[in-house]
């Protein structure tokens, strides 16, 4: 009769341990036991060992090493068995480290957060006011920076908790897009443009949405301008805009205007476009703010706000980390700040 339930798991296997397995996946991205070796701090001998271990163990299970020698200094050969519990191996342990992860969030032992640089002083601000009470339970906190593009991926996929910065909502899909988030909103803005041009070629205070085309523009190649734009204008923006320079990050574009290299407009959100205006953004100094009027397409705006999976907060008591930094974070909302 066939056992079932724990008792019909091979000894061979339950044998194998999960340092095992990680010394497969390390060998098999180095290339080499001596790779590996050095990658995790060990001597080649203790990582050839456990090699041997699990090529007697699975040639018995499967019938088949699952790395073979290939001589000295060529790269390990894994057989098509070494392949797939390589893939099975990363699988198991990313699955391990997410549930203990899991359970360490659930009792409030671990909170990762993540933020834009713009939003980061603002966390920091909300931080100071929970810091007793995580250093009193123990709350191994991690703070990751994050792109605006990279926020939403990040929460869905549980790499953080929690995320402080901007994105970009368009009426018509904001619904959909923001319904698997819980977001405390703390600002909506437009765009600006920030511009070495003379105020005889482009005066201010403001400039017409539908007249961008006419401007030499600098636009940032990724992140919320850009999604921005292809609201308006569709993803084929750059052919219905005469685009000086396209740039990767914003101080980038600051420095092309100062020096006079480029003779433009920069596009930026309204909160960048503000505090260059009030001498907040020294990067941006001596250029002129004239912000955005109008829409092109349809009402698109840049939301500034804190932002968590929907229905987890309500799953924890009020003296749970994440529960603690949401209220922290609400007492710093009225505070005058820039949007990333």
């Amino acid at each position: 009769m066939a056992l079932s339930g724990p008792q019909q798991y091979p000894t061979e296997l339950l044998d194998t341990t999960m340092d095992q397995l990680r010394t497969l996946i390390v060998v098999h991205e180095a290339g080499t036991a001596l790779g590996a070796a050095r990658r995790l701090g060990r001597e080649q001998s203790s990582v050839q060992k456990q090699l041997d271990t699990m090529n007697r163990t699975f040639a018995a299970l499967c019938g088949e090493e699952l790395v073979l020698k290939q001589g000295r200094g060529r790269d390990a050969l894994f057989t098509a068995t070494g392949e797939a519990l390589v893939d099975l191996a990363r699988r198991t342990l990313g699955e391990w480290t997410g549930g203990v992860h899991d359970a360490r969030r659930r009792l409030g032992r671990t909170l990762s957060v993540g933020t834009t640089r713009y939003t980061l002083g603002f966390l920091l601000e909300a931080v100071e006011r929970v810091r007793e009470d995580y250093e009193r339970d123990d709350v191994d906190l991690k703070v990751t920076h994050v792109r605006t593009g990279d926020l939403f991926a990040k929460l869905r996929s549980k790499e953080l908790d929690l995320v402080c910065g901007s994105v970009v909502v368009t009426e018509g899909a904001e619904t959909e897009l923001l319904a698997p988030y819980e977001v405390m909103e703390w600002r909506r803005s437009g765009l600006s443009l920030l511009t070495n041009l003379p105020p005889d070629r482009l005066p201010g205070p403001s400039f017409g949405a539908r007249d961008l085309p006419g401007l030499p523009l600098v636009i940032s190649a990724r992140g919320l301008i850009g999604r921005f734009l292809t609201a308006w204008y569709g993803p084929d923006y750059r052919q219905k805009l005469s685009v000086a320079a396209e740039i990767e990050a914003a101080h980038y574009g600051f420095e092309l205007l100062r020096s006079g290299v480029v003779s433009g407009a920069m596009l930026v959100t309204r909160g960048i476009g503000e505090a260059a205006a009030d001498g907040r953004l020294p990067e941006a100094g001596g250029l002129r703010t004239l912000e955005i009027v109008g829409e092109v397409g349809p009402r698109t705006e840049v939301l500034v706000g804190v932002f968590t999976r929907r229905g987890e907060r309500d799953s924890y008591g009020p003296g749970h980390p994440l529960n603690l930094l949401w209220d922290a974070l609400s007492r710093e909302s009225g505070r005058w700040w820039l949007s990333s």
